[in-house]
């Protein structure tokens, strides 16, 4: 049963939403009540990270920490000074969940599974005395003449709420209400999805790791194109792991990509031209000392049977041998210079044209929402509407893939929480 009053309703059963009631009520504050559309809270969380949950990333300094937002950016170092990585792991700790880093810096609970953060969670809101109400969707809210809001819920029920935090993620519904009590929006675009090709010359090598590699996003024409008012030729540069798939490329290098780019993207209509260095950054008197080398080393041996460098995938460097028109069971000692040179070419500037985003609609997070500009980031509440907070992904703001923006989640949720027991 709902009540007809709560001191705080929180709009929006995900991470930020637990994280701001609970770090109210264990700070003092009564009556508060979360409403959540779905029949099952903190979904984001438990199908994260492949059942896993990635709950933030061993990136223990605010100053370093906030050059993994594409937005946000400088404006996250003051709330990540009061709440970061290392207080979201004390945080878990104290409330009975270890997290683990993994080699590549990511942090998982030590069970491994997303049902042990989704628990965790659901019972520190219980013992807090928050109440959590599932299939209940706010869909309207109006300020009162005296202070506080009027909700309308879905279905036709209303209740008082003293103090409304929203906390809908880049659901439509959240960015309608907010707009309504005065906000402005930043129109959400995908953020951290897959790029896809076409034609895809590389498509026999699904499965293939590259790493390092270094990538290149271009407009589609080198013409100097408009994006967001500026006039730029732009291009976004990522160094990191690649993995080729049936219908592109995936892997952190191209999600960090995708993110950094996704207005850009956007903009281009997901059409755009990728430029790839296999060699991960080598410069052009390196990567032709490395083929003197092999000539030298292994004269004798095929083409196809000893790479330049031994981390050089196999099935890759034979693609380039082809593509090349070398032949793969030619000798290292006959390399002809032209043959050579077409090769070191094909290594640090093989391009291919993209044409879309990966099939599967898999992006994670948007870019857009709620400009940070109409937000006091001391405590999340709006400079637009007195008693109104907004924590999450509601805001402008999202982080690459590995754990930041769940990062994000418990920070603005944790200073939410904070400013709302102490008001």
């Amino acid at each position: 049963m709902l009540p007809s009053r709560a001191s705080v309703v929180v709009a929006g059963g995900g991470p930020a939403g637990y994280m701001a009631a609970i770090a109210a009520a264990e700070a003092g504050a009564t009556g508060l009540l979360i409403l959540e559309a779905t029949p099952e809270p903190l979904h984001k969380v438990r199908i994260s990270g492949g059942g896993r949950c990635n709950v933030t990333h061993a990136c223990w300094d605010p100053r370093a920490l906030v050059g993994h937002y594409p937005r946000g950016g400088q404006a996250l170092r003051g709330p990540f000074s009061r709440f970061a990585t290392g207080d979201t792991v004390a945080w878990f700790a104290e409330h009975g969940l270890e997290l683990v880093e993994e080699a590549d810096g990511r942090l998982f609970p030590r069970s491994n599974r997303s049902s042990s953060v989704v628990d965790t969670l659901r019972r520190a809101a219980r013992m807090a005395g928050v109440l959590s109400v599932e299939g209940q969707a706010l869909q309207a809210a109006e300020t009162l003449e005296g202070g506080g809001f009027r909700l309308r819920l879905r279905g036709g029920g209303q209740l008082h709420a003293d103090r409304l935090v929203l906390a809908t993620g880049s659901h439509p519904s959240g960015l309608r209400i907010a707009e309504a009590l005065g906000h402005g929006r930043v129109p959400p675009v995908p953020s951290l999805f897959t790029l896809a090709l076409e034609p895809h010359p590389l498509a026999s090598l699904a499965g293939v790791v590259a790493d390092p590699v270094v990538l290149e996003l271009e407009p589609p024409s080198a013409a100097v194109v408009a994006v967001e008012g500026r006039r730029r030729g732009e291009r976004h540069r990522q160094r990191g792991p690649l993995l080729i798939t049936h219908w592109g490329f995936s892997g952190p290098a191209t999600l960090r990509l995708s993110a950094f780019a996704a207005r850009d993207l956007r903009q281009w209509g997901y059409r755009a031209q990728l430029r790839i260095d296999w060699t991960g950054g080598l410069d052009p008197a390196e990567l032709e000392a490395r083929f003197r080398a092999v000539r030298l080393e292994q004269a004798r041996r095929q083409l196809g049977t000893a790479r330049p460098w031994a981390s050089l995938g196999r099935r890759l460097w034979l693609h380039l041998l082809e593509a090349c028109e070398v032949d793969g069971g030619q000798r290292w000692a006959d390399l002809g210079r032209n043959q050579q040179r077409d090769l070191m070419t094909a290594l640090r500037d093989s391009r291919y044209a993209i044409k879309g985003r990966g099939p599967f609609g898999e992006e994670f997070v948007t870019a857009g929402g709620i400009p940070l500009g109409e937000v006091n980031l001391a405590t999340m509440e709006s400079r637009r509407q007195e008693g109104l907070f907004l924590a999450g992904e509601i805001l402008d703001v999202d982080g690459v893939t590995g754990g930041f923006n769940f990062q994000h989640c418990w920070s603005s949720g944790w200073l939410a929480g904070q400013a709302l027991a102490g008001s």
